[in-house]
């Protein structure tokens, strides 16, 4: 805990100082003029700054810089600018103290002060710069704690939109975007498809691997299908369990066939083996198109059931290959 004295008066600083020091106050730092002071704690050096200066005890009036211009230095400076000032005048200087003050001064004391008065204020302004310090570390640490919480709420906010095992898009997401998606492309009347994917036999693979095996081949397969979307304003999705879902906005049937080959390529690549599968050796998957041009007499889950159902077509044909909902679905769903 240091405190400045800055007197042009040896005899002012001699007498202070020893006041100070017999009352336990012994880091003090002695200076003749502003100029000496700034040196000392290193007031316009970073390296050298003076951080545990804790008082400033400034004569008002002084050869060079005045008190008043280092009362308005020390309020402006980054590290200073919380020190309590305490000006030291003479009777014959009074008048400027309103000036000190709005320099940015916090008490004052006439020369010579007495033993009494001295230690008072000095008290008086080392409280005020602890709880000053108190309160900048208050403020720190609730700033810790707001940027924690920040950064909580918005892991909080993807860990409830995220599916926690493939790091895609849950169903709640899902169903957000298909909803938001689904008014945007009717307003723009603009084509809308959806894709069901299923992993081939995926509970023959569990009892044959074990279940840990079979969370690793969903991540991995998550990764290959998200590998194949490109577009940032598509959406993939774990729809449950081995099933995925994928939602193409501005997309047409063309479009999404050329992804869903994009979607068993991928897939294929993982060459994840599969000894229990009827269909092949490796990993696969089964896909299910629907695509529409969203109008009022159908509904975002309408397209979702239509996909869902050419899904169970593919299955029912024997797996590993893709099918798109007829066009006669499409418009039966169109008129209900």
């Amino acid at each position: 805990m240091s405190i400045l004295i800055v007197d042009d008066s040896i005899v002012s600083r001699i007498f202070i100082s020893d006041l100070l020091i017999e009352v336990g106050y012994t880091d003090l730092i002695l200076c003749a003029s502003v100029e000496d002071a700034y040196q000392a704690i290193g007031f316009n050096d970073p390296d050298t700054t003076e951080t545990d200066l804790n008082l400033v005890l400034l004569d008002i009036n002084l050869p060079g810089k005045s008190g008043i211009d280092a009362c308005r230095e020390f309020t402006a400076h980054d590290i200073f600018c919380d020190v309590p000032i305490i000006i030291i005048s003479g009777v014959d200087y009074l008048d400027g103290l309103d000036t000190a003050f709005s320099a940015g001064a916090t008490d004052y004391i006439t020369k010579p002060p007495s033993h009494t008065e001295l230690l008072a204020r000095v008290r008086s302004a080392l409280r005020l710069k602890t709880e000053m310090n108190r309160r900048k570390a208050r403020e720190e640490d609730l700033l810790v704690l707001n940027e924690r919480l920040a950064e909580m709420n918005l892991e909080l906010e993807r860990l409830s939109v995220t599916d926690s095992l493939t790091g895609l898009a849950n169903r709640r997401s899902f169903n957000e975007f298909l909803h938001r998606e689904w008014l945007r492309e009717q307003r723009e009347q603009q084509p809308f498809s959806v894709i069901m994917i299923d992993i081939d036999h995926f509970k023959k693979f569990n009892d044959a691997y074990g279940h840990l095996e079979g969370d690793v081949c969903l991540q991995k397969v998550s990764w290959a299908l998200q590998c194949a979307l490109c577009r940032p304003g598509d959406l993939l999705a774990r729809y449950g369990g081995e099933e995925f879902v994928a939602i193409l906005p501005h997309t047409d049937i063309s479009g999404a066939a050329e992804l869903a080959a994009a979607f068993h390529s991928q897939v294929q690549k993982l060459a994840i083996p599969h000894s229990n599968s009827p269909v092949s050796s490796i990993i696969t998957i089964s896909i299910g198109m629907a695509s529409v041009i969203p109008n009022q007499n159908l509904s975002s889950t309408q397209v979702v059931a239509m996909a869902d159902e050419a899904l169970y077509q593919a299955k029912q044909a024997g797996r590993n290959q893709s099918v798109i909902a007829k066009a006669s679905t499409c418009d039966d769903q169109t008129e209900e």
